[in-house]
């Protein structure tokens, strides 16, 4: 294919057998673009579906973008061979020991951490934004009692859009994100402290519909997490604050969660907001996909199946029953993650901590004996499977169902689009 002189090229030499011509398909980051095959055309064969549109050119096919690059990212890199994963360059494991989750928000938004002065003024802003109108409340009120929070919290999104026309291109014009003026970085911003400010509050009502609970304000003087927890908890006590070791354990997993290149979720955000829609409804469109039980509601399904398998004692019965095809089990493997997911270590080992302060309960030790028995099961379930931060632990378990926020992107871009390489 080619000559020598072509093959020293930045280039992939294609050459199309149907009718034998040669096409020169140009590689920039190790990627070639999808729409240079579009000049690699030939005639439809005799019965040939005129739906191929063979004349018109070559088309690729992904259906799972299993090796698509959308976008050119310096926000997040995972190795899944390796087990690696990084924002900013800064490796997880690095971030979850020195950092908080507003301050890797900040990292992964604006490029870089947060000197003091910028987390400070960074902080007060997203707390600032954590109350809702009190109207809010009417409109938790109309679920029923027993619906599921992230049905709530996807819809409460969706709510929140219709309070902001000044956060609405289709009422300010198509260039509201991207003028590149201070007016502009400033709505962006204001978008960026409400969603991750709100986030948080508006997830903590949906839980307390579920239990029958007064939704609460937003305290002061609380960290972010510490807030989240307050709000889910608090049942009136004078001077309650949340266990210091559980508010750290649920801010390492935020932070642990805050980005994973272009998943589910984050496609959708992206696929959304490149309609240009408001920053809330694109965030709404990624919690339903977050939802499903193939990505978010992954956890959810976890829970279920250790409710299901009941005691440590029928965790080899129930993976018989997986052998042979009659049960499914959730939290092991990863799409892109071949050997551990490097967040998985940080889980468990946080996991102790909290541990020390709730005792374990017989969920836990059944999902102890699941991860020891499938590690070590060879025999027709072909595993070379390792947990990920679902059944690493079921950490998510001590402190409720944790609604997760797709954070918008860094100053520059569209608010509303997430940036990376994969659908993971």
């Amino acid at each position: 294919m080619g000559n020598p002189t072509a093959q020293t090229k930045n280039t992939l030499s294609v050459r199309d057998n149907r009718t034998g011509k040669t096409y020169e398909i140009p590689i920039e980051d190790n990627t070639v673009p999808a729409t240079a095959f579009n000049s690699i055309q030939a005639p439809r064969a005799a019965n040939e579906r005129e739906e191929n549109e063979t004349e018109k050119g070559l088309r690729v096919s992904d259906k799972g973008f299993l090796n698509t690059a959308v976008m050119r990212s310096e926000i997040t890199y995972i190795d899944g061979e390796a087990g690696v994963l990084r924002y900013r360059g800064y490796p997880i494991e690095q971030l979850a020991t020195r950092s908080s989750h507003l301050e890797t928000a900040y990292l992964l938004i604006y490029g870089s951490l947060p000197t003091a002065p910028q987390f400070k003024t960074f902080q007060d802003e997203v707390m600032h934004h954590s109350y809702v109108h009190s109207d809010a409340a009417q409109f938790f009120r109309s679920f029923r009692y027993d619906a599921h929070p992230m049905s709530i919290l996807t819809s409460a999104f969706a709510y929140m859009g219709s309070y902001y026309n000044e956060a609405n291109p289709s009422l300010q014009g198509q260039n509201l994100y991207t003028a590149g003026s201070k007016e502009s970085f400033e709505t962006m911003d204001k978008q960026i402290y409400r969603l991750i400010g709100k986030a948080t509050t508006l997830a903590a009502m949906a839980y307390r519909v579920r239990q029958g609970r007064e939704f609460v304000i937003p305290p002061h003087g609380l960290s972010y997490t510490g807030s989240f927890l307050y709000q889910m908890d608090h049942l009136g006590q004078e001077g309650y604050k949340p266990n210091p070791v559980l508010e750290k354990a649920l801010d390492v997993l935020f932070l642990l969660h805050a980005d994973h290149e272009l998943n589910a979720s984050a496609t959708t955000v992206l696929q959304t907001g490149s309609s240009l829609v408001d920053p809330y409804s694109a965030i709404a469109a990624g919690c339903a996909s977050l939802y499903g039980p193939l990505h978010g509601g992954a956890n959810e399904a976890v829970i279920r199946m250790l409710i299901s398998i009941g005691r440590p004692e029928n965790v080899p019965a129930f993976l018989e029953a997986v052998k042979r095809r009659e049960r499914v089990l959730s939290g092991f493997g990863h799409r892109v993650y071949k050997t551990s997911d490097p967040r998985s270590f940080i889980v468990r080992k946080t996991a102790d901590e909290v541990f020390k302060i709730t005792g374990k309960d017989e969920l836990l030790e059944t999902a102890m004996a699941l991860h020891e028995a499938a590690m070590k099961a060879s025999d027709g379930l072909s595993f070379g499977l390792f947990p990920g931060v679902v059944c690493g632990t079921p950490c998510g378990r001590l402190v409720g169902t944790l609604a997760s926020d797709d954070a918008p992107t860094r100053r520059g871009q569209n608010l509303a689009a997430k940036t990376g390489l994969r659908w993971i």
